[in-house]
């Protein structure tokens, strides 16, 4: 499985809210020249819950041909409805995706036995690997260590985003870390502390902004440069808080904006950044010379 930095990439919008492809191509061009480890498609980040099911596989479609293997792609496939999670799961490996990332079920809220049931009905049919996505704080529910316990031992379920900060959970998941099964960290303020727990990496919206400097935190530490590693992740810290003011990727966008990446804006119900909070994140670019 892929150690590293992996983007969670935003999708950018043209002034009239369709997709800009001629914008995700650059964007993908410039973090695969700036070091990113592999790019994750249709994420939270990705603002794939506005689009729809056909905007989905182009922008999945493109991404994978564009990307032409230069780094390893993984498509954001999950739903709430396993049947959706398994047809999406299926026909973006047909495309040619190395690997799927499949969110426990919002609002249904399941069981420890529905959880690992929603899992392994899509795991048991694809041929490439999973990673579980554990973020409690946008679905409601989170997966527990029952159900973590028992997926990690599924052969084709290789990997979990762990992204609901807290480090008990993260440290309990973590016996069941493996060779198959690996975790990356979910939050870019925790990249050096999941590290230490044994992560593989991170999925990051940080690194739309800093793909290179992100690598680069992962690498360290995977160097066994922790210090380096630490004193990167201090670093960027206000500007990681600043990235999170306002519900992502809201400010993310807006920062890519600040950058001259000219990714658009967002899809209702996301809007505009308070002015206020924009203020504060335009100065923790400031001070990192990001603008």
């Amino acid at each position: 499985m892929l150690k590293g930095s992996i983007v969670a990439l935003v999708t950018p919008f043209h002034e009239d809210g369709t997709v800009n492809f001629e914008k995700l191509g650059e964007l993908l061009d410039w973090q695969i020249e700036n070091s990113t480890d592999g790019i994750l498609i249709l994420g939270t980040s990705g603002e794939s819950s506005t689009m729809t099911h056909e905007e989905d596989d182009a922008v999945a479609l493109y991404t994978i041909e564009r990307v032409n293997h230069r780094v390893p792609v993984i498509v954001g496939a999950g739903s709430n409805c396993t049947q959706t999670a398994l047809e999406k799961s299926l026909k973006y490996q047909n495309m040619g995706a190395d690997a799927l990332l499949l969110i426990s079920p919002y609002y249904n809220k399941a069981n420890t036995q529905g959880m690992i049931r929603h899992f392994t009905t899509v795991a048991d049919a694809v041929q490439i690997p999973i990673i579980l996505y554990n973020v409690p704080g946008r679905t409601g529910c989170h997966i527990d260590e029952e159900a973590v316990k028992v997926l990690s031992k599924h052969p084709n379920i290789c990997g979990i985003k762990e992204a609901s900060g807290n480090i008990s959970y993260a440290t309990n998941i973590a016996r069941y870390l493996s060779d198959d099964f690996v975790m990356y960290s979910g939050n870019d303020d925790m990249i050096t502390s999941m590290m230490a727990l044994g992560a593989s990496g991170v999925i990051s919206v940080l690194a739309n902004c800093l793909p290179k400097e992100t690598h680069e935190i992962v690498q360290d530490y995977l160097d066994g440069n922790v210090k380096a590693s630490l004193e990167k992740q201090l670093k960027y810290l206000d500007f990681i808080h600043a990235l999170f003011i306002e519900v992502n990727p809201i400010p993310v966008k807006q920062a890519l904006n600040y950058m001259d990446k000219e990714v658009g804006g967002y899809r209702l119900p996301l809007c505009e950044m308070d002015e206020e909070y924009a203020k504060i994140l335009k100065a923790a670019m400031e001070d990192l010379g990001l603008c």
